[in-house]
Formats: structure tokens, sequence, C-alpha cells
């Protein structure tokens, strides 16, 4: 039998196999007078006589007879055509043991029936739904839909809501006492109970009298519960309007309607091995309690505690304490208790207990990790890090990293196994508060730090050069409210040293001096302030916007001018770089449909500008495009700057292809698939410039006439694992328009679509 006569009559078999599988009856052992449940057919809601219901009841609705039947696939919400286990449950004996027992067990799927469903229970559920949702009159029937088999059906329910009951007056508690009063006052400012005209919900009623209760024990009823508040409804004074009536249960336990203080505040701090020697430390808002020996400064628990003695006694301080503790990163364990003070008669006192455990000081972390990048690089790295997270007694960090790579480059003829390796050493002390003026607007309310790092690195390629780098710095975090970070870096001095060049990297920088001028040896002494608002709106919208400045040289060139010092200007024998740098990025998120669908767009702008003792921004503070995180449908360093493209017969590589000006836009749609797995579609643009003209690379000056043509255009699919911590990324960018000469006359000016094509591999959101 040749070959092809083999593959079709396997074919044939297969098709034959599942042509037989799915005309074997699946209903043969059903007991008598049963139906198998074969999905729901559609649930028809009737407009209201207020008009449509909303999407959310809507969905609840749905939701409510949403059974799967047999051989479904809830990932994908698809019932698949081939009933295997319903069929192997219909025609297979089950062996009492054994292996084919065992497949049995595999391969069965018992029927879903009519019967199991209960579809006349899940109608009184969805009238319960519109009860409370304020569509009294509502009803909801059922209709069993059956085809050629009578035995199998779907379900078709039927909902006519009626009309929906809104409420009229609301009739709140007499203030004849304290906690009435609060409480009439809270009900005449909620957002819901004061909407003229809402339709009632049990729903939005239930989360009123929570917040109404969040604030009551803000206010020292710290026994108070939801339940305590009761709802009467009225609908026949008015009939299709609802009269509401607030009123206190009367199973209320006395000490539930009496407001209390702050008493006694006591901390007890437990060594990370247990044991050890209390010491008992008096501080001006608590007793301190401490098991020694342990590395504790008072002052820094003593920051974090939000409770005043004697202060009306608010559930927030509970929340606050437990907050600022847990941000000092030093401990495993924070409980907090509030307990009555039965000493004290004459008033009504809680007394504070809080208990916290150490953790262990010492942290180690190892991280491995393999990299493929655009220039054809590929291969492993390793990441050490130890971190003393408590090293002087009050959060303090000290952490250590050593960090090495090597890589190998696929492609181009190369002949060398071992490529390129990059090794670095970083060390950094952090304090968990402002180590500056007091002039320094700051929150307590929020977490603060002060770092100081230093760093070393060693970068070989050996077709190309070997660098050295070494920075140190200063930097203040800070929070002067909840949605505002603010970073300032007073102090930041690098130092890069161009070790060794290759004959082929010469002749680049030959090619190009502006490119050979960045990369020069020299200082860069900076100073850095950035700006960052993240806030989520409403439910429906989330807003980022970043904002950051920084300065080269300029304080030395000042000092140096000031002495009279002319020409370039030197440190420690080696010039420094002089410049002005400015970014920003705004990035807009909007929910549209219902459930996890957004749509996300960012705009980016970068600006930087060399002067003074330096002709060009050195190398690693300009700016490039492409890449997972920018415009996807091209690979790192693969356009710009505007139109350039290097001459056919010059070296083509990323050296050349950064500018001093950026733009960026982008838009992408997210939404859900199934589980964690979501999906996205985007359109990226972008491009980088220089805002000084270059000879060596025609094309690359920004110029508002070409600006919209120097934009490179992509489109393109990704994919998403979400699972909350951790999101893996993938996208393929689909180029559509490149802004060099490409030999292809139009706008979609790409050779050909498999070239167009880039796949890349990511971790996080790309914006």
């Amino acid at each position: 039998m040749s070959t092809r006569s083999y593959i079709f009559s396997t074919l044939a078999a297969a098709v034959a196999a599942i042509g037989i599988v799915c005309s074997c009856s699946t209903t043969s052992k059903l007991p008598e007078g049963e139906i198998l449940y074969t999905g729901v057919k559609k649930v028809e809601i009737a407009p209201s006589d207020s008009g449509r219901i909303s999407s959310e009841l809507a969905s609840e609705l749905k939701e409510a007879v949403d059974v799967a039947p047999n051989n479904y696939w809830k990932l994908l919400s698809w019932r698949y055509p081939f009933p295997l286990g319903l069929w192997v449950y219909n025609h297979w004996p089950n062996p009492p043991k054994g292996f084919k027992h065992w497949i049995y067990e595999k391969l069965v799927e018992e029927p879903v029936l009519v019967s199991d469903v209960r579809p006349e229970v899940r109608t009184h559920m969805i009238e319960q739904l519109l009860d409370n949702n304020g569509y009294f009159r509502g009803t909801a029937t059922y209709e069993l839909v059956k085809g050629r088999n009578p035995r199998k059906a779907k379900i078709l329910y039927s909902v006519t809501p009626g009309p929906a009951y809104p409420i009229d007056t609301i009739y709140t508690l007499p203030d004849s006492t304290r906690l009435g009063h609060l409480i009439d006052s809270l009900a005449t400012r909620d957002p819901y109970l004061t909407t003229p005209r809402r339709i009632y919900s049990s729903d939005s009623l239930s989360v009123a009298r929570t917040r109404i209760t969040n604030v009551l024990r803000n206010k020292g009823y710290y026994f108070f519960r939801p339940e305590y508040i009761e709802y009467l409804a009225d609908s026949i004074r008015q009939p299709g309007q609802i009269d509401l009536k607030i009123v206190l249960g009367r199973n209320i336990p006395a000490f539930a309607r009496e407001p209390y203080r702050t008493g006694k505040v006591k901390i007890l701090v437990e060594r990370y091995a247990g044991g050890g020697v209390p010491d008992t430390i008096a501080l001006n808002r608590a007793t301190l309690i401490q098991m020694t020996p342990s590395r504790l400064r008072a002052k820094s628990i003593e920051d974090c505690i939000a409770f005043r003695p004697g202060r009306t006694f608010a559930v927030r301080n509970m929340d606050r304490t437990q907050t600022y503790l847990s941000r000092l990163g030093i401990f495993n364990t924070i409980n907090i208790e509030a307990m009555p003070d039965t000493l004290t008669k004459d008033e009504r006192l809680l007394d504070v207990n809080i208990y916290c455990r150490f953790d262990m000081p010492l942290e180690t972390s190892l991280e491995v990790n393999a990299s493929s990048k655009s220039n054809s690089y590929i291969g492993p790295g390793l990441t050490f890090g130890v971190t003393n997270k408590n090293i002087f007694g009050g959060g303090e960090q000290l952490s250590v990293n050593l960090t090495g790579t090597y890589e190998w480059q696929t492609g181009r003829g190369r002949s060398s196994v071992f490529n390129s390796y990059e090794f670095g050493l970083t060390g950094s002390l952090s304090f968990p508060r402002l180590l500056a003026p007091k002039f320094i607007p700051r929150s307590r309310y929020q977490l603060n730090w002060t770092r100081f790092t230093l760093n070393a690195d060693i970068l070989n390629r050996p077709h190309y050069f070997k660098m050295a780098q070494f920075n140190a710095s200063v930097s203040y975090e800070w929070r002067l409210r909840r949605h505002v970070q603010n970073s300032f870096t007073p102090f930041k001095l690098t130092y890069t040293n161009l070790m060794h060049t290759t004959a082929e990297f010469d002749s680049i920088m030959a090619a190009n001096p502006a490119v050979a001028q960045s990369f020069r040896s020299q200082f860069i002494p900076q100073m850095i302030y950035s700006y960052v608002y993240d806030r989520q709106l409403d439910r429906n919208n989330t807003i980022n916007w970043q904002f950051s400045i920084q300065e080269a040289g300029n304080v030395f060139w000042a000092i140096y001018r000031a002495c009279g010092v002319k020409g370039e200007k030197e440190l420690f024998g080696t010039p420094f770089s002089q410049f002005v740098k400015g970014t920003t990025q705004l990035v807009w998120g909007h929910r549209i449909f219902s459930g996890d669908n957004w749509l996300v767009s960012r705009v980016a702008v970068g600006a930087a500008h060399a002067y003074g003792n330096a002709s060009q921004v050195p190398y690693a503070e300009q700016f490039y495009v492409g890449g997972a995180n920018s415009v996807r449908a091209f690979t790192v360093r693969s356009i710009g700057p505007g139109s350039y493209r290097a001459p056919e017969g010059q070296p083509q590589d990323y050296f050349d292809r950064t500018g001093t000006f950026k733009f960026e836009a982008n838009v992408e749609y997210r939404f859900p698939l199934f589980g964690p797995l979501h999906g996205a579609l985007f359109i990226d643009a972008g491009n980088v410039w220089f805002l000084k003209k270059d000879s060596m690379r025609p094309g690359g000056t920004l110029r508002a006439s070409s600006f919209l043509r120097d934009l490179a255009l992509g489109t393109g699919v990704g994919l998403r694992f979400d699972i909350g911590m951790l999101v893996l990324r993938g996208d393929l960018g689909i180029g559509i328009h490149a802004p060099y000469d490409t030999g292809k006359r139009g706008y979609y000016n790409m050779t050909s679509f498999g070239n167009s094509l880039a796949f890349h591999l990511a971790i996080g959101y790309p914006f």
C-alpha cells in the first residue's frame, strides 16, 4: 500500500469512527421520564415599563441560569460536538476493577438532566433578583425546546421585569440620641440615599448602611455593625413607588450604642527565635515591651503608632498602624486587638494591644533568566542578592547584588561561541525616612525613603568594545498624597570608560563622529527629579502621568566658570558631560463594554540637548524606539533617527539608531479569554529624531513637514498570562509603515508580510 493510500485510509477510518460515535444514542440509558439537558437556548428579557434593565442586572439574571451541559468546555464557553463521555456512559460496561475500569472512569461523563438543572427553581431565583433590584412585579418562566430527539432539550427562559419601583421618600431616625443624630446626618449625605428617583436596590441599600457603619466606627462606635441598621419599605401608600424608613434593630447591645475613647496602648515585640528577656520602655504614645536581645529603634516603632490615648477611638487608626508597621519590613506577624478597659468605671475606654514578631533579618535571592535580544544576542543571566532588612534597628536595608550574564550572537557568520559578557556589583543603603531638610514637604502617612547607591559594571562586546561604568547616587522618594510619588536625586555621578575597541567598532565610529563623541570616556554628574501621578478615577477610568527632568554638568560648569576656567572643563582629568533632558508619559485606561475589557492609550515624549562642555548627549542617555514596550512591529534600535537608514555598503548596526527627541503613541484593547489568559489588539507609532542637524545621518533631524511621514506604524495581537503577581506576555507586531525608503511606493511600504513581523516575549504589561 502506498503512503498516500495509507494516509487516506487512516483519515477515512478516523472520520468513520467519529461518525459512529456521533450517531450512537446518548440517551438510551436515561431513566424513564428524564430529559437530557443540552444547554440554555436563550434568556429573553423583555423591556421594562421603565425602559431596558441595566447590563449588570441582565448579567446577573443570565448567570443565575448558567448551568454547563455535557461535553462542554467551560474555559472557552463552547459545547463541542463529540459527546464521548455520554457515549461511554450509555454503551460501555463498567468493569469492577482493572485497567478497563480505569479507562472507563477517565472517559465517562454522567448525563446532566433537566431535573438536575431544576429550571423551576431558577425562575424563582430570577424573580428574587428582580425583587432585590426594584422590579417587584417581575415574572420568569421557562420552556423546554426539543429537537429531533424528544429526550433532549434546551431551556428557553423568558423574563418580564415589569415596572421599576423608585424610592420616593426616606424617613430617617429621630435625632433624640447622639447615635440617631449621627446616622440621620450620614444618611442625608449618602450618595445612593440622596440620589433623586433612584430605583430600589437591596444591594445598594446594604452598601449604604456599610458606609454609614464605617463612619460610625471611626467616630468611636467600635462595636457597631451594619446589621444594626434596618430598612422598612412601603409600596402601598404611593402605588408604584417606595417609601423607605431607616430604623435601628431591637437587639442592639448597650455597649454598641456608646462611643469609646482610646485607653492604654501596649506594644509587645518578640524575637524571631522566641524567648528573650522583656525590656519595658515608656514612649509618649505607648508602652513598648521588647524581648531582648534584639535590634530595634524605639523611635521607629513610635512613629508607626496612629493612636493617641484619650482621643476618640477610630478603626482607621488600627488599619494605619498595621500598614505603617508592615512597611518597615522587619516583622512577619502583626496583630492588633482592642479590648474594653474594665478597670476604669467613669468612662468607656478601649485599650490597644499590638503584638509584633520579628522576621529573619537576612534575605537572599537568586534570579536566573534567559534573554533573546533584537541584536541576535541570546544567553543566560544570574543575579544573586543579599539584604539585611534591619541593619540599624529601624527598618534600614542594606542590599548587595551581584549580576552576571553571558551571551553569544547567532547568525551573521560569527565564529566565536562565547561572544559577550557583563557583570556588575551594586550596593545600596536605604532608610525608611527622609534624611533631608524639613522644608521638603512630606506626609507621615506614607512611607518615605532615602537611598545611597554604589554600582560598578563591566560590559564586554568582543567584536566591538569593552566598557566600564561606575556610579554613585543619593536619592529621596516621598509622597505628598496617596496618588503622587516624588523622587529627587540631588547627586548622581557616573563615570564611563571605553577600555578597549576593535577595528570594526572604530570603523563604525569613524563613519559617524557624532556617535563616537557620545561613546567617549566621560563623567556625567546629574541631578534628577521625577513625578508620578497614578490613580483610578472610578471603576471605569484610570490615569498614570509620569514626568522627569534631569540636568548634567551645570553645577560643575558654573563652579569652573566662577573660577575663571575657560574651554573644555575636566573632572579628575576627564571631560564631564553637560546636557538637559526631559521626558513625560501619559497613560489612560478606559473600561469598555463590561467586565475586564479595557482600552488603554499611551503618549510619550522625550527631549535631550547637549551644550557647553559637551557637543553630544551621552549614548546611554539618548532615546531609541522599537521592542516589546515601544513600537512592537520593529525590534529595538531598528528604526530612526527620522527617515535615516545607513546606505548600502556601510555597517548596519544599532549604534546609530538613537536620537535626542522621541515621540511614541500606543492604543491597546485588552480583553479576557478564559481564566488567567487575556488577549490584546494594538496599534503603535513612534520614532526618534535629532534636535541638531547631523550631516552624517540625513533625514534624522526633526522637521514638522515630515513628522507624520517619519512615524513608524505597526499593529499586532498579543497574549497575556496574568496571575496577578506575574504577567507573562507575548506580542506579535505587524509592520505597516517604515519611516525609511524600502524600495516600495505607497504608505504601506513593507517589503513583504513575513519581513514585517516581529515577536516579543516580555514580563509585565507594556504600559
